[in-house]
């Protein structure tokens, strides 16, 4: 039996339920969840107040921050755009190995 666990942040609401931040990334079937107070950084502290503005400048600016959806997507994208470049870097390399030889067997053969 696979042991697979994710950790995902939610609110539970005044009526009790709960209220995830986003999909949970597993497949379809039973799961265990157990709910653990997340503890409130203390008021004050300077990072989390820097944090703090930080976060309402963004949502203030309309920034989402991405989903997981869009990251994988975008790291797909660029993955295979360096697999891309890669091929013709290599092709380019092969090519220049190919008029390399040409020019020497062509020097070669007028001595």
């Amino acid at each position: 039996m696979s042991t697979n666990t994710v950790v995902i942040y939610g609110v539970v609401q005044p009526d009790g339920s709960p209220q995830l931040e986003g999909k949970v990334p597993m497949p379809a079937g039973k799961v265990q969840v157990t709910v653990q107070a997340v503890p409130e950084p203390p008021e004050g502290d300077q990072f989390f107040d820097m944090l703090k503005g930080i976060w309402a400048a963004r949502a203030e600016a309309g920034l989402i921050p991405r989903s997981v959806e869009e990251v994988e997507a975008q790291r797909r994208q660029l993955r295979d755009e360096t697999d891309q470049e890669i091929m013709e870097a290599g092709r380019l390399q092969e090519e220049c190995r190919q008029l390399r030889e040409e020019a020497e067997s062509s020097a070669g053969g007028r001595e």
